[in-house]
């Protein structure tokens, strides 16, 4: 296994010259191949920039011209043109965590791999293509690509910026899958999603381009040039927390078989369970209450009623456990309008009634601040 090394700069030069001299791109193997075989290789290993000092507050056009600088370690006598690429071939040994900048003018090749990959459009458009479709990504726009799913990104023009960050699938689940917890049902519903391999499905945020999404991910990059592994760890975990947090109500699934933004659905049963009823949930939507019925039952493997009453218990639970309301009241919150019929149900469930919940499972010396004895 003899390395070889190039920096970004050099090797997005030649990618450019061989799409302006031929009209078509190539892949980032074959150019690692072709670049080796006419000597433009280097076999010793060059500095790194330093990062230390580096602002990635700095412009698009100053962090591309940094990322140049940046080496590429090549392997041409093992690198092959394959669709299926292991977290072996991409992230180094030592890394949970590695983000590069997307390589420009590389050719179409829809490919699936056995790791996380996250996309971020920083600055420009790119193509997304995905199961034999394609969209075009813009400024602010991120994609969550799950182990599996056949998928390219293309870049045709010199001064579009992609970010991308790929995740080993061990470390996805072990360190951002309690992010996305069953306390909200978007995030349990995204949870299934990247798990579900019978689908073909991604996950896309809008972000509107806001300046955290941009930096946490330009940390990222510059982490990964010296190997600190525990940091993009951290950096990552924050920027997954942004997004559930900040950008919920954009986030964009689409299931091919189903043909709709299901998504769309589950926020609004989130955000009006304590009243919502399925025929008005039908009539919203535009659907038949029969096929939104199987719709949901699919794709949650609940019935409406069951998300709902869900719904309703966790927020119950918050304030028998947190606040002291009477149950009468806490069932008039959650949508209940009447006590009995809330006590009955979250007996049905958690087999004790609420006072009894409350009794045993209240938050007990909460702290109040600037108390005195």
């Amino acid at each position: 296994m003899q390395a070889r090394y190039t920096t970004y700069g050099y090797f997005q030069q030649k990618m450019k010259e061989h799409y302006e001299t031929y009209g078509t791109g190539i892949q980032f193997p074959e150019m690692i191949r072709l670049m080796d075989k006419r000597g433009q290789l280097l076999t010793e290993k060059p500095e790194n920039p330093e990062t230390i000092g580096v602002d990635p507050g700095m412009s698009d056009q100053a962090f591309n011209q940094f990322i140049d600088r940046i080496v590429i370690t090549a392997y041409p006598d093992e690198w092959g043109n394959n669709r299926r690429v292991n977290e072996t071939d991409i992230i180094p040994q030592r890394n949970d965590i590695f983000t590069i900048r997307h390589p420009r003018y590389t050719s179409l090749l829809l490919h699936a791999h056995n790791y996380y990959e996250i996309d971020y459009v920083s600055s420009g458009h790119c193509t997304f293509f995905f199961n034999g479709t394609s969209r075009e990504l813009n400024k602010g726009e991120l994609v969550i690509i799950a182990p599996g799913m056949k998928h390219d990104i293309q870049i045709l023009d010199n001064e579009t910026l992609v970010l991308c960050g790929m995740i080993r699938k061990s470390t996805f689940d072990v360190s951002f899958f309690p992010l996305l917890s069953s306390d909200n049902l978007l995030a349990s519903f995204f949870r299934s999603t990247l798990t579900d391999k019978s689908r073909e499905n991604y996950l896309l945020f809008f972000t509107g381009n806001r300046g955290q999404v941009n930096l946490m991910l330009r940390f990222c990059l510059l982490e990964s040039v010296h190997m600190t592994e525990f940091t993009s760890i951290s950096w990552m975990n924050i920027l997954f927390s942004d997004l559930l947090i900040n950008y919920s109500q954009t986030i964009q699934f689409y299931d091919y078989a189903m043909g709709t933004d299901f998504s769309l659905i589950l926020q609004y049963i989130q955000h009006n369970y304590q009243s919502l009823t399925l025929p008005e949930l039908a009539k919203f939507f535009h659907y038949s209450e029969p096929y939104l019925s199987t719709l949901i039952r699919q794709n949650t493997g609940s019935t409406f009623t069951e998300l709902v009453r869900h719904l309703r218990f966790q927020e119950a639970i918050k304030y028998l456990t947190s606040t002291t309301l009477k149950v009468s009241e806490i069932a008039a919150k959650v949508g209940y309008h009447s006590a009995d019929h809330f006590s009955r149900s979250f007996r049905s469930v958690y087999h004790m009634s609420p006072q009894q919940y409350q009794k045993e499972y209240q938050i007990k010396d909460k702290f109040i601040p600037f108390q005195t004895e």
